[in-house]
């Protein structure tokens, strides 16, 4: 395990908030958006089975890289070891919501 990193990303979309642990992350190409690669999940030998981290896994079944805007990030940590990943509910509808604001906004007409 040791010399191998691990990032657990933390982000909100459509109002769930996902914890997510992969193998990088890095600016994308695109501006504003960030690049999860390589996301890992529990051992397959588990007898337990997690509801959660089933829904996670057919989400993500065929997914090589997931671009996350900057805006929905939460929080990025590198950590030493896996953990579970998880969709949790995003607390009240409407409670938290990203606040949409377009780069430029152009002055009002006439001033």
């Amino acid at each position: 395990m040791a010399g191998r990193k691990r990032f657990r990303v933390v982000f909100h979309s459509q109002g769930k908030i996902y914890e997510l642990f992969v193998k990088a992350v890095s600016s994308a190409e695109i501006f504003g958006f960030v690049a999860l690669e390589g996301i890992v999940f529990g051992e397959k030998n588990q007898v337990v089975v997690d509801p959660s981290e089933e829904s996670l896994k057919n989400e993500f079944r065929d997914v090589e890289r997931c671009l996350v805007p900057l805006h929905a990030v939460i929080r990025i940590d590198e950590v030493s070891c896996e953990g579970i990943s998880r969709i949790v509910p995003g607390g009240k509808q409407g409670a938290v919501a990203p606040f949409p604001t377009p780069i430029y906004t152009p002055p009002p007409e006439g001033k």
